[in-house]
């Protein structure tokens, strides 16, 4: 991965909304065809993950279990298509801690998200899907 691209991945919480907006693409899990769609993107500890906030079983989302490669597409300010693999986080110590990140940066007064304020941490850690990125570039 080349600077810039590691610079707009390593967003800080006070990344805009549209430097968090990314497009994946995915392997269809019935289909096998290329799935694209837009999501945001949050980068905790040094890692970078996707979360589907409460939204119950999102394609991206069983996609992925399914078939963990996947294409990360920049597209503000640096465009690029690094490939990667997902890792479903689904230890509840490590889900709480990365949540409570990804929830306190929500709820900062410039809330990077089109959601209600406050998000609630206990129903991002009961419902919500999350997925640690590794880039294979």
């Amino acid at each position: 991965m080349d600077d810039a691209a590691r610079r707009a991945v390593e967003i800080t919480p006070a990344a805009s909304t549209r430097q968090r907006i990314i497009d994946i693409t995915t392997t269809g899990r019935r289909t096998g065809l290329p799935r694209r769609i837009e999501i945001f993107f949050y980068h905790v500890a040094g890692r970078t993950y996707l979360c589907s906030g409460t939204v119950d079983r999102p394609s991206w989302y069983v996609n992925l279990v399914a078939e963990p490669a996947f294409t990360f597409h920049l597209k503000h300010g640096v465009r690029v298509d690094l490939h990667a693999t997902a890792r479903p986080v689904t230890d509840e110590p490590e889900r709480r801690a990365v949540l409570s990140e990804i929830v306190a940066d929500l709820n900062q007064p410039a809330n990077p998200g089109h959601l209600a304020q406050p998000v609630d941490l206990e129903d991002w850690v009961g419902r919500s899907r999350l997925v640690e990125v590794t880039f294979l570039d």
